[in-house]
């Protein structure tokens, strides 16, 4: 049975989402999401159109597991979506100023939008388009879903993260470049994000005023997954996957390492990260019980470790790494961060601890080895978490706010 058949009654639409990248292209776990709810519309029967960002001068087109996928120019001074660019502090400003309001990019966005007639249109992360976006599409009367998948409506570097400490107030500079965003929010009909602590960063900060606002999970497939391979029985071992950056608290897991009390404990560190950083960390933390893999597919990660170490330091709206942690059967050890523990709570062996708190890390750590055997064999979460991740129920909550939207236009 597909999708469409599961909702019969509801119309087939032209759904336009907008983000700034697109696979395969992809820096975080933005894209992804995207693209799998992308690709899930079409699965339940409708025409779905990926506008995105490229590296070209040109437009370029093509099919992508049935979603039109249109690339458009990036219109500002430098492409800035990977770690390579290098420019100076002036022209890197210049850059958020002229993505404050971007009328070149909203022109050629509209061209778009004219070819194309969307019922609704989906936005999600809009760096490199700029809001201007929206005032096309409100000139035209179509309906707008904005999802927050990131602090970038009101922080300049997307994350309220910044000299190694979580923004608790605003910056002047961040508040400058992010006013008109805050400004022309208005002009949405409805705001979703996955997690409730990002939408009310936003609504504190007066943004979306008087528009509804959902927490809506992105689609994440936790189907059966294979089962973990046996550990050796005296040793727990603990395993790190995500992005290898400060950001990310994986200097905060090492230095726990350093305190902690048991000895018979190994560490799996997967991802990828500056190579400076991590060659930086290598030399700081020798000890031999810490595996470096560098990439790692998920399946054959979760299955080699007891215990997932979910240690975000900055605000994350919620790490796909725990999800895939619980689906796995996987415990873990989070820290108290963004909207983690909006999850981490559901997870059938999880303690918490502040991300910062290295001292409070090894004592969990060391806890956990002491009662090993109840943390190597954690049961994946109930039926009902994984329903909440599941295609059909990601389509039909995302298909009720698009109805709306075009009902109330």
């Amino acid at each position: 049975m597909t999708l469409a058949d599961m909702a019969p009654t509801r119309p087939s639409r032209t759904i336009m989402m907008v983000n700034q990248l697109y696979p395969p292209m992809q820096v975080g776990g933005a894209e992804k999401s995207v693209s799998l709810l992308a690709e899930a519309m079409v699965r339940a029967g409708h025409r779905v159109v990926a506008v995105t960002l490229g590296m070209g001068n040109e437009r370029e087109d093509e099919e992508r597991n049935g979603v039109t996928v249109v690339r458009l120019p990036l219109d500002n001074l430098f492409w800035a979506f990977d770690n390579t660019n290098k420019e100076s502090a002036p022209k890197r400003m210049a850059w958020h100023v002229l993505d404050m309001w971007n009328l070149k990019a909203a022109k050629r966005f509209a061209a778009i939008v004219e070819e194309f007639r969307p019922d609704v249109v989906h936005t999600n992360v809009l760096v490199g388009f700029s809001v201007a976006i929206w005032a096309e599409l409100k000139k035209r009367n179509i309906p707008i879903i904005h999802t927050l998948r990131d602090y970038s409506m009101l922080c300049g570097r997307s994350t309220l993260f910044r000299h190694n400490h979580i923004c608790e107030t605003r910056c002047t500079d961040c508040q400058a470049l992010t006013a008109v965003r805050k400004f022309r929010s208005d002009l949405v009909s409805a705001v979703a994000s996955n997690s409730d602590y990002v939408i009310k960063q936003h609504l504190k900060h007066g943004y979306f005023k008087g528009r509804p606002a959902s927490v809506i999970f992105n689609i994440a497939d936790l189907s059966a997954k294979p089962a973990a391979a046996d550990t050796p029985t005296d040793e727990l071992v603990f395993g790190f996957i995500g992005q290898v950056n400060e950001e990310k608290g994986i200097g905060v897991v090492l230095e726990a390492t350093r305190k902690m009390k048991r000895s018979n404990w190994r560490l799996k560190i997967a991802g990828r990260g500056p190579a400076e950083y991590i060659d930086g960390l290598k030399a700081r933390y020798g000890d031999p019980r810490i595996e470096w893999l560098g990439f790692a597919k998920p399946e054959e990660f979760y299955t080699s470790i007891d215990t997932s170490l979910i240690a975000s330091i900055w605000p994350e709206p919620l790490p796909r790494t725990l999800i895939e942690s619980f689906a796995y059967g996987r415990s873990a050890l989070c820290a108290r961060s963004g909207g983690i523990p909006e999850i981490a709570s559901i997870g059938k062996c999880v303690a918490e601890y502040d991300p910062f708190d290295s001292d409070t890390l090894a004592q969990l750590m060391d806890a956990a080895i002491d009662d090993m055997p109840r943390w190597k064999r954690a049961e994946p979460a109930d039926p009902a978490f994984f329903a909440a991740f599941s295609e059909a129920e990601i389509v039909g909550r995302y298909s009720t706010l698009y109805e709306q939207a075009i009902a109330d236009k």
